[in-house]
């Protein structure tokens, strides 16, 4: 973050994004001749992007350096494709370009608001014994019920307000064993972070979690990197949890309105199924452990 931060102007993170996206489009995935002898650039080049977009070599260099800042929706558009860009990277493309061609210098945004609503706090409470928490946009755990804590296996035992699931998949012991995809949720998690800080690169709440995962953790770094800005809503996610035994429960992450970058989370199972079962009981596991203890909710 401190590097990116030292760039200043709004052109940055739209050179960044696309400098990490060409080196990982190869020649052959590009459909473009790979040559005699070793490439020392990995993925494309300048001039071969630049072709695959129909833009001059000039034009893409200036846009990579930050010193043209107006892309215009098509030529946004033709990058996208040469980089053979997912949807939700596209659409982050689009936002980068956008805040480019914006003011150097944006007005700061104003501090993300960290209360839950009583309303939510009774939703989810409500949705007792299936998990359920409110996280923030850089993933703290804002709010959670007993079994929405307790699925995240030992995060309990750490003070309340270091609670934050990018910091639990790759910092926590037993994260790496308790999902069955790791390698996806790092991922995913990675994802969320780089298209805030794509937006907001100088927002306190993301520079304090990233330059403390970039300090502590090689493969946070590695992925910081590659600048993907992927991730999922909905699904269904493994967990081989020491309590319950493995399960596989279907989940929802909503935005919740009225409350900007706080998102809703829940866990669910169908009534009468073996995940079911062990969701009900994660949720009496947590209530026995909570009993006397302090409110599991930081806020």
């Amino acid at each position: 973050m401190a590097r990116e931060r030292q760039n200043g102007n709004g052109g940055s993170g739209l050179g960044t994004f696309l400098r990490a996206h060409r080196a990982q489009v190869t020649p052959e995935q590009a459909g473009l001749p790979t040559g005699p002898g070793l490439r020392r650039t990995p993925g494309l080049r300048r001039e071969e992007l630049a072709t695959l977009a129909g833009v001059s070599v000039d034009y893409y260099v200036r846009l990579e350096r930050g010193k043209e800042t107006n892309p215009s929706p098509s030529v946004v558009d033709a990058l996208a494709k040469a980089l053979q860009l997912h949807p939700a990277e596209h659409e982050h493309l689009r936002d980068l370009a956008a805040r480019a061609a914006g003011s150097s210098a944006p007005e700061p945004a104003s501090p993300p608001d960290r209360t839950v609503r009583p309303g939510v706090e009774l939703l989810l409470a409500s949705l007792r014994p299936l998990p359920a928490y409110v996280i923030s946009r850089t993933m703290d755990i804002l709010a959670c019920n007993p079994s929405g804590l307790r699925l995240f296996a030992g995060m309990a035992d750490w003070p309340a307000k270091k609670r934050n699931v990018v910091r639990y998949v790759f910092l926590h012991p037993a994260a790496t064993e308790l999902f069955d995809d790791w390698d996806e949720q790092i991922r995913a998690c990675v994802g969320r972070l780089r298209a805030l800080a794509g937006i907001e690169p100088d927002a306190p709440d993301l520079a304090q979690l990233v330059d403390e995962l970039l300090k502590k953790s090689p493969e946070f770094t590695d992925l910081w990197e590659r600048y993907d800005v992927r991730w999922h809503t909905h699904g269904h996610k493994t967990f081989h949890h020491p309590e319950v035994g493995d399960l596989t429960p279907g989940y929802q992450s909503m935005q919740l309105e009225g409350t900007p970058g706080q998102r809703f989370v829940a866990y669910f199972a169908e009534p009468g199924t073996p995940d079911h079962d062990k969701l009900v009981l994660l949720d009496m596991a947590a209530a026995d452990a909570r009993q006397g203890q302090p409110s599991a909710t930081p806020e």
